[in-house]
């Protein structure tokens, strides 16, 4: 593998830097260095991050390939910047055993445009009954750490109380999607004003914030790790702030969406604004903000959810729930979060990069821009404003809610151990 130098980047937005890539390894970083034997890549302006990771991704294979497959999913990520994604198992058949994972894990390997660490289902198919076989899909090939049910909640609390247990003798984490089926039934949209105007079920914050808290009360008497996936509520960051206080291993995730958007868009009856957890109040909005800033909720995830084209462009009740969010998550942060002052790009970094890696145990991801560090990198054109145009997607799917909107920031390359996967805005 030949060297790369790339020239006058801002390494997590800071000075002006060259990073000499030298194989798979970040092999030194300074100024004015040698680009003798070297291929130029001249990032001057341009921000250099960690590559990102991502612990939330619906790839959809096996079983869903007319959404998204392996391929086309992690094509999607190179394109976003992501060096790794963590695939939930709400797969055909459901990835709750070790055969299961190990094939996920093992075309992503094939593909190579990032690294896949599949997700394990929490209970057999999802179904909320029995456990599955969680220990041997952390022991198989794939080495599964973190373990959801996402797209239903694990509702039972007898159930998430064994999950905790049984993960917490390997280290691993349970991903709650927070979500009493109960005050749920029916519902379409975030309950509220809105709701009550356009005549659709409401979808309660209660309905989240309930099961966070209870999971974890959980988690402290087990003295486990509990992750929240796509936390959505004003009430549910002051549930997560509080159990953090005490010393409770929670940590939390917010999705881009949910940063931007609110249910106001609902008004349009366009089911491209229908998710789970549904689109909240600007009230919410702002204190999901504020505390990702703050570190209260640890880490942004896309919740990257491809449906194809018949699935959305039909009336909003028979509508699937999800967004695509890989080729746009790191633009909505910085519309967010970066360009509103609440966080500098040392602070993406961290959020989309070092803490989901950390929680995933993603070894050789989210490390420092530093010598002897994996060559993992993105490298983001943070002047460039364009619309974003779904037709360009390296996803199988084009359900995005941005479509035709203005968003900062374009990533231009990213490296996978040393290797372009994304060059000029273009896979290789």
């Amino acid at each position: 593998m030949s060297k790369i130098l790339i020239r006058g980047a801002k390494v997590l937005g800071g000075e002006p830097q060259d990073v000499l890539i030298d194989g798979g390894t970040i092999a030194e970083v300074g100024a004015a260095l040698s680009a003798e034997g070297a291929e130029v890549v001249e990032a001057e302006g341009k921000v250099l991050l960690p590559g990102l990771v991502d612990l939330h991704t619906h790839l959809r294979e096996p079983g869903r390939e007319d959404s998204e497959t392996v391929l086309t999913g992690t094509r999607a990520a190179a394109s976003g910047g992501y060096t790794t994604v963590f695939a939930m198992a709400n797969t055909f058949p459901v990835a709750d055993t070790a055969g299961v994972v190990e094939q996920v894990w093992r075309l992503g390997k094939e593909h190579g445009y990032c690294d896949v660490q599949p997700i394990g289902a929490v209970t057999v198919g999802l179904e909320g009954r029995k456990l599955a076989e969680l220990g041997a899909m952390h022991e198989s090939a794939a080495g599964v750490t973190v373990f959801s049910d996402d797209g239903k909640c694990v509702h039972d609390a007898v159930i998430m109380r064994r999950a905790l247990e049984y993960v917490k003798a390997f280290g691993g984490v349970v991903a709650q999607h927070a979500q009493e089926p109960r005050l749920t039934e029916g519902a379409e949209m975030n309950e509220g004003v809105v709701s009550a105007e356009l005549g659709l079920g409401g979808w309660p914050a209660v309905a989240e914030e309930s099961i966070i808290a209870r999971d974890v009360l959980l988690a402290d008497h087990v003295g486990s790790r509990v992750h929240i996936c796509h936390l959505s509520t004003a009430g549910s960051v002051e549930i997560v702030r509080w159990a953090k206080s005490r010393g409770i291993q929670v940590t939390a995730e917010v999705t881009p969406h949910h940063l931007l958007l609110t249910d106001e868009l609902v008004r349009t009856y366009d089911p491209v604004y229908k998710v789970n957890p549904p689109l909240r109040t600007e009230r919410d909005v702002m204190a999901l903000r504020e505390a990702l800033a703050d570190g209260t909720i640890d880490i942004v995830a896309t919740d990257h959810a491809p449906h194809p084209h018949e699935d959305k462009d039909c009336e909003w009740a028979a509508a699937a729930m999800g967004m695509v969010g890989l080729e746009t998550a790191l633009s909505v942060v910085q519309e967010t979060m970066v360009d509103t002052g609440l966080l500098d790009w040392a602070g993406v970094a961290d959020r989309m990069s070092v803490t989901p890696a950390r929680i995933g145990q993603a070894s050789g991801h989210g490390r420092p821009v530093s010598a002897g560090e994996p060559a993992n990198l993105t490298l983001v054109d943070t002047a460039y404003r364009g619309l974003v145009e779904p037709a360009g997607f390296a996803s199988r799917s084009r359900n995005t809610p941005y479509e035709g909107r203005e968003l900062p920031g374009r990533v231009t390359h990213t490296w996978l151990r040393g290797k372009a996967t994304l060059v000029d805005g273009k896979l290789t």
